[in-house]
């Protein structure tokens, strides 16, 4: 059945039978409005005007956020979906406005982040005339789009944008993008009122559970002696962090997290084993290898948490709780594969599992991470001599914010440093380019998730690589008072390349030495305030100015400029090779 809501205010109220002349434009708002929509993050130009024209007369229904590149839009509405469990919705142009979306849609698609993007276009009978500014974004946008679409006539409007809707938030979420030509947006139609879409011939966002590979699964959980849990953003994305806990918790069961799966489960619960992959924890690697049983929830196995896939847990038997078939076996083969959403799923399996204490294993997961503590994470979070490293700013940060605040981090070591130390206490916390690692997404992404979660602090830690990419955004924070707490974590280098350098390539420091501008400067010209430290003595006073000022505010910190990440993986190494110097 499908939902049937009358047009809001800005139109005449319609009920089903009576119709409303209105034009594409308007037909694209109030399926937003119908939709619960109330941000938008975009950029006009010439061929979506007819919609921002439209857009004049809704501002007391939507916020829309001027941003100051197509990108940062993107990267924005993905932080606001991210903090809000919401759709984050995107407006821009057609040619280059259209294909500066291309690096935030291939991000939300790998990590499975809920948006939809309307683009405008030529007019229709110019299309496949290199008309001005016309790109076939369709074409370019198939590969990274979970659907897409052009509309050519407004009477498709509403339909089409409901089915957006619908197939960007359900099953695996993803980016859709609705190209509509210019005509369309003009063009006057009936308008019947707005119908929901809750169901498409075809498509299954949701698998059938199999009741019987719950059972086999239970069994190989209560028969297994090692067991251990992988958790993932799948956990996150299907609202079950509650389910998931009563599941680990009933058991026993040691449960590490990925990139994106952090904050799922609080950060100092005494089942959190600690983060897998390249940069993860000594013990949830190595013991990955030495497990009898594997399970594995809502994650995809990617390549950074297994290495090595023909010495990736052998041993084990692999059970994965996954919505996407499509996951299932595609890098680990599965002994048994439990189809479907982990909110339903994972209380069929609670059941049926059997409490356990399994305190000789996680016993040893608590001796790996004493190695790791003395090896590492002593020196990384007390250093003994007077630079400043970026996990002792974490350290200070977590005392000052208590574990409440989100983060949103860019992409580098910076990045794998926030994840390692920082705390958090409840879910959809942590916030950063998982799968595609993109430079540049942190401010903007931060912007976005203060709109999706107004209530809460939200600190964007970047370093000053990914800072300068999308730098310019700064303006947007200025325009619309954007309360964001910006961290520059500044070691002068390109880190995570120079790292692999360092380690791999002999020292031979290849273009990652980076030179930039006076940061305090700069957000002061955007009249921000701002600080920059270089002494430990100043750090816990300028996290709590920051922390403390009414507004935005910039803190930049000078770290190492050497530093490397450790525990590491090596490139081509199984995750039992992990190095922890």
């Amino acid at each position: 059945m499908e939902t049937i809501l009358t047009a809001p205010k800005n139109i005449a109220a319609s009920t089903p039978g009576n119709t409303t002349n209105i034009s594409g434009s308007q037909a694209v708002l109030e399926a937003f409005i119908a939709e619960g929509i109330d941000t938008i993050f975009g950029y006009p130009g010439g061929a979506i005007m007819p919609i921002y024209d439209a857009l004049y007369d809704y501002n007391k229904e939507l916020t829309h956020i001027l941003v100051r590149h197509e990108q940062g839009a993107i990267h924005a509405a993905q932080g606001y979906a991210r903090s809000s469990g919401r759709t984050g919705v995107v407006f821009a142009t057609s040619g280059p406005g259209a294909t500066n979306l291309v690096t935030g849609l291939a991000d939300a698609m790998i990590d499975s982040t809920p948006l939809v993007c309307v683009t405008g276009q030529v007019f229709a009978h110019l299309l496949g005339t290199d008309a001005f500014q016309e790109v076939d974004v369709i074409n370019i946008t198939t590969p990274i789009t979970k659907w897409n679409y052009q509309v050519t006539d407004a009477t498709e409007i509403p339909h089409v944008l409901a089915k957006a809707f619908y197939i960007a938030r359900t099953g695996r979420p993803g980016p859709v993008l609705i190209d509509i030509t210019k005509n369309a947006q003009l063009q006057k139609f009936d308008y019947e009122g707005y119908k929901k879409c809750e169901h498409i011939r075809s498509y299954r966002p949701k698998p059938i559970i199999r009741k019987e590979f719950i059972e086999k699964a239970a069994q190989l959980i209560n028969e297994a002696k090692k067991p251990f849990v992988l958790f993932g953003q799948g956990v996150i994305l299907g609202k079950a962090e509650n389910e998931f806990k009563a599941f680990i918790e009933k058991a026993n069961l040691p449960a590490a997290w990925t990139l994106l799966g952090l904050s799922a489960l609080p950060t100092d619960h005494p089942l959190n084993v600690g983060m897998l992959g390249m940069h993860g924890n000594y013990g949830p690697n190595v013991l990955t290898n030495e497990c009898d049983v594997l399970i594995a929830v809502g994650m995809r196995f990617d390549d950074r948490v297994t290495g090595r896939l023909d010495k990736y847990a052998k041993q084990a038997k692999v059970i994965h709780l996954d919505i996407d078939p499509a996951e299932i076996d595609k890098n680990v083969q599965t002994t048994v594969a439990v189809w479907g959403d982990c909110k339903e799923t994972l209380p069929m399996l609670t059941k049926l599992i059997q409490p356990n204490q399994n305190k000789v294993w996680i016993d040893k997961f608590s001796e790996f991470a004493q190695k790791e503590y003395d090896v590492v994470i002593h020196e990384e979070l007390n250093p003994r001599t007077d630079i400043m490293t970026m996990g002792e700013v974490i350290k200070t940060l977590n005392e000052l914010t208590n574990g409440n605040a989100i983060i949103v981090t860019d992409v580098g070591q910076h990045q794998m440093v926030a994840c390692r130390y920082a705390k958090f206490n409840q879910s959809k916390s942590n916030i950063t380019s998982g799968g595609a690692g993109t430079m540049g997404f942190g401010l903007p992404a931060a912007i976005g998730a203060k709109y999706g979660a107004p209530n809460r602090t939200v600190v964007a830690i970047t370093g000053d690589g990914g800072f300068q990419m999308t730098l310019q955004e700064l303006g947007t924070i200025m325009q619309f008072n954007v309360d964001v707490k910006i961290l520059i974590l500044n070691n002068r280098f390109l880190g995570m390349v120079r790292q692999w350098q360092q380690l791999f390539n002999d020292k031979r420091y290849s273009f990652v030495d980076i030179t930039s501008p006076d940061f305090v400067q700069l957000a002061k010209a955007y009249h921000i305030e701002a600080n920059s430290i270089d002494k430990r003595k100043d750090l816990k006073n300028a996290l709590q100015t920051m922390l403390n000022h009414n507004g935005s505010y910039l803190l930049e910190v000078m770290v190492g400029k050497e530093n490397n990440v450790f525990p590491m993986v090596p490139q081509g190494c199984s995750v039992a090779e992990i190095r922890l110097q």
